[in-house]
């Protein structure tokens, strides 16, 4: 059960910056190579939230201690980002988060879908715990000049 006094609300464009701020510490929190600048997460969260993203923002006492993004797609909904203030964490803030997003989406859609980085271990920890699976994984290689190939 989330604390008592956890509040869930949709987010609105006067939230962009605390938004942008959370996104911030999410990046550093799950080790993520986005370099992006506090005022260009500010401008992508603008922008996603004028398009075809929505989300929620949990207050405690007023002051903003996670959110969530999705979008939907075609045959799913796309979680993009859940994060949590980590002097709130382990108080059922995400599960929070993510009972209301299920909320919301009762009768709109058939699944959730999510990414998480490996590295992520307490991430992907939570999304197991919360009832996700393994569905597929993105791989990659980096395409750095290799002068050896061209010799």
């Amino acid at each position: 059960m989330p604390d008592a006094g956890l509040r869930i609300r949709t987010a609105t464009h006067g939230d962009v910056a605390a938004l942008a701020a959370m996104n911030a510490q999410l990046i550093r929190d799950e080790g993520h190579r986005n370099a992006m600048s506090l005022s260009e997460l500010g401008e992508r969260m603008t922008e996603w939230l004028a398009s075809d993203y929505s989300a929620a923002i949990a207050e405690l006492d007023a002051r903003p201690v996670g959110y969530v993004l999705w979008r939907h797609d075609t045959d799913h909904v796309y979680l993009r980002q859940l994060f949590v203030d980590p002097a709130f964490r382990r108080r059922k803030v995400g599960s929070g988060l993510l009972g209301d997003l299920r909320a919301r989406l009762e009768g709109r859609a058939s699944r959730l879908r999510i990414d998480v980085l490996i590295e992520n271990e307490s991430g992907r920890a939570f999304w197991q715990a919360a009832g996700f699976k393994d569905y597929c994984m993105t791989m990659e290689m980096p395409l750095e000049p290799r002068p050896e190939l061209f010799a």
